[in-house]
């Protein structure tokens, strides 16, 4: 049974996020132990709220070189929301520019769309050779609430990353995979047994999986 650890830095959807990987049958911790964090066979970095606040907790817990470190070391990382923001270079947020973890290229901006934030059911395209998103297809729909996103496609391309795109007027980054560091724009935890597959494959990639995943209800 695989290990994975939500880390609690002040911000995200804990329980829910925690109960969610639990159903793919993972033995979840939340906690805000870096030692358990570096630990474990897979971390999730949650997030909700401004991307300020959120770096402001990574920073104050001293969370982003254990989260730096994993992924260095080829160590499951998965970052959801505003926890996949904060793994980008920068985020901007009415006009004050945050730097963030830089795991991955680029800025999280405001979304160019009519209507802001973005909140609800969408289709998303992925890329061939996808993990995550092997079992979705091009009707499967995932739960999205934000204002912000990683646009610039091209830079996340050109590091090598998988990007599958979901568009709200422009397309952004709904789910970036990039080595042992995954990213989820939008809500597994809310987006039924589209949300769980996703979770599942993740969790099947993890250095304590066994193999056998509880499967969707």
């Amino acid at each position: 049974m695989a290990s994975v650890v939500v880390l609690d830095y002040g911000s995200g959807n804990l329980r829910s996020a925690e109960r969610a990987v639990a159903r793919t049958g993972a033995d979840v911790t939340v906690t805000d132990d870096l030692s358990a964090a570096a630990a474990a066979d897979g971390l999730v970095v949650p997030g909700v709220g401004a991307y300020a606040a959120c770096m402001a907790g990574i920073d104050a817990l001293g969370a982003g070189p254990v989260i730096a470190e994993r992924v260095a070391a080829g160590r499951p990382v998965l970052g959801i929301c505003v926890g996949m923001q904060i793994l980008f270079e920068s985020g901007v947020e009415h006009g004050v520019e945050t730097k963030g973890l830089g795991l991955l290229p680029g800025a999280v901006t405001r979304l160019a769309a009519h209507r802001i934030p973005h909140m609800g059911w969408n289709t998303v395209a992925a890329p061939p050779g996808t993990t995550l998103l092997a079992d979705a297809g091009p009707d499967t729909r995932f739960y999205f609430v934000h204002s912000y996103a990683a646009s610039d496609l091209d830079a996340l391309r050109e590091a090598g990353a998988l990007v599958t795109t979901a568009t709200h007027d422009v397309p952004f980054a709904a789910v970036v995979e990039h080595g042992a560091l995954s990213a989820a724009q939008c809500h597994p935890e809310k987006s039924a047994d589209a949300g769980f597959a996703l979770l599942r494959n993740w969790v099947s990639t993890l250095p304590g999986e066994s193999g056998s995943c509880a499967t969707g209800e």
